[in-house]
């Protein structure tokens, strides 16, 4: 019985053959298409030093996997690359290339840039350079972002993502670091869980064929369809059917069974996209875009949709920034009818509460003078301009608190021995270890109750060289060691040994 397909995907990708010829070894006799498609599909590649060489060779494995079921060309999908680096890099334009084959050469000629994280450089490049004629990109298209990165930025992309956004572009954020969950999914077209993921770099394949799946859903070609749909809102884009001197639309939409409500519109001839605002959440809308042509008869366009759920804030929480004393607490969506947050907080095991007001515009804080190695309870309340309030609670850790050995030295005893002593750790120390590495003989290894602060190390071979480290061990890591080397004087030489500290 032959291999299932996804088997022969994940044994061809470990064996590295992709990077050769992806279409003709890895999917021997698999031609994978998707249907009729027309768009304009941009990837932003995190190329900066942040990345590994590993994790960006399999970047690539991914993104030639990705573009396969693809069919490219003029009047289909064409696709571009651009690099994140000190200043953004252009790979290849939107009109470069026209096939598969060629698109998986390219991929496979793409070679690492290295410099800075400048993601909010790179989108405005691609919005003022890419998304042109000069660049190959058409008017009358879909557009798409997919922005492929560690997580981190050093510049802004909140402004410039929102910009582009705001052309009607679809952005889609494959994170594959930890990055901060609220920008990401403020930056990535709504919904976020269809427009973000977060994937380990050795896990790109799962995703593969849902961002297939989400990328044509967003370039279905010459239709009427909508993006961006919110629980109040969704916007609708269409291809370029007139000019503003050749006529104009009539839009009509109402939810569904409801006539009555039924709101009309007329739009400029040259318009392919508007916002529909001030909808009712969890409803299906029908939609019709009518063209009133004064030289031709053009067929209405129609599609459905339907709203999200309403949109409440606090909707999740994150915990980062972890320290002995202090974490931060972030949480999202930041919406307009918010006046203020009130964060509670106290260890799980104590009656003891805290409360912290942050101003609603912002969507983040820091706690601060908490217990080391403690686990809290933190319910962000969203106390909302008509009175109402909604809560939402999550558990947060704070880091141990440790130290390094400090002041080691040291006491001979006799020619093969010496007492070894350190001042106690910080801390709550469950005791410390010593590892003797001696240049002859046996390394020693001694545990030792934290009320121990020396140990004697004998059998010390006169003439030799032998390096001593404490470590102070901690309920969850091990603290910073303090090593010295101890160079002991041969048997006949006069004076006492000599010791330096290490590296």
């Amino acid at each position: 019985m032959s291999p299932p397909v996804a088997l022969l995907r994940i044994l061809c990708l470990l064996g590295g053959v992709l990077a050769q010829s992806p279409s003709r070894v890895c999917f021997p006799g698999l031609q994978p298409t998707l249907p009729d498609l027309e768009g304009d599909l941009l990837f932003l590649l995190d190329s900066s030093g942040s990345v590994s060489y590993y994790e960006f060779s399999r970047i690539k494995e991914f993104l030639a996997e990705l573009l396969l079921p693809f069919t490219f060309g003029p009047d289909n999908v064409q696709t571009g690359i651009v690099h994140i680096s000190t200043t953004p890099i252009l790979e290849f334009p939107f009109d470069r290339h026209f096939s598969t084959q060629a698109i998986q050469q390219a991929i496979r000629n793409i070679q690492q840039v290295m410099g800075d994280t400048n993601t909010g450089k790179s989108i405005t490049f691609a919005k003022e350079k890419l998304f042109t004629a000069e660049a190959g990109a058409r008017p009358d298209v879909p557009k798409v972002l997919v922005w492929v990165t560690d997580g981190f930025s050093k510049d802004d992309v909140a402004q410039p993502m929102q910009l582009l956004k705001d052309l009607g572009v679809a952005v889609f954020i494959v994170s594959t670091g930890r990055g901060n969950y609220v920008e990401l999914s403020a930056a990535a077209s709504p919904p976020p869980e269809k427009h973000l993921h977060f994937v380990d770099v050795d896990d790109l394949g799962l995703i593969t064929k849902e961002l297939q799946d989400s990328i044509a859903a967003a370039i279905q070609a010459k239709c009427l369809r909508a993006t961006d749909i919110s629980s109040s809102s969704f916007r609708l884009t269409w291809p370029q059917l007139l000019t503003r001197d050749t006529g104009y639309y009539i839009l009509e939409y109402a939810p569904s069974g409801q006539p009555r409500r039924k709101v009309t519109r007329q739009l400029p001839g040259d318009h392919t996209s508007i916002v529909v605002t001030q909808l009712d959440s969890e409803t299906t809308y029908e939609v019709a875009l009518i063209p009133e042509s004064n030289e031709k008869y053009i067929p209405p366009q129609t599609t459905r949709v339907t709203t999200l759920e309403e949109v409440v804030s606090p909707a999740q929480i994150l915990i980062s920034e972890s320290k002995p004393h202090s974490i931060r607490v972030s949480w999202s969506p930041i919406l307009e009818s918010v006046a203020a947050y009130q964060v509670m907080y106290g260890p799980l095991n104590d009656n003891l509460v805290q409360l912290q007001e942050v101003d609603g515009r912002l969507n983040s804080t820091v706690l601060e003078n908490l217990l080391a190695n403690t686990s809290y309870l933190v319910t962000v309340s969203a106390i909302y301009k008509s009175g109402k309030e909604k809560a939402l609670s999550a558990k947060a850790c704070t880091r141990e608190e440790y130290s390094k050995i400090k002041h080691l030295h040291f006491k001979d005893l006799s020619p093969s021995s010496v007492k070894a002593s350190w001042d106690p750790a910080e801390g709550d120390v469950l005791g410390y270890r010593v590892l003797c590495r001696r240049q002859a003989g046996p390394s020693t290894l001694l545990s030792v109750s934290p009320q121990i602060h020396s140990v004697l190390l004998s059998d010390l071979i006169p003439g030799s060289t032998n390096k001593v480290c404490v470590k102070p061990v901690y309920k969850t890591q091990p603290g910073k060691k303090l090593c010295r080397v101890i160079h002991r004087q041969p048997a006949s030489a006069a004076g006492r040994y000599r010791h330096r500290q290490s590296a």
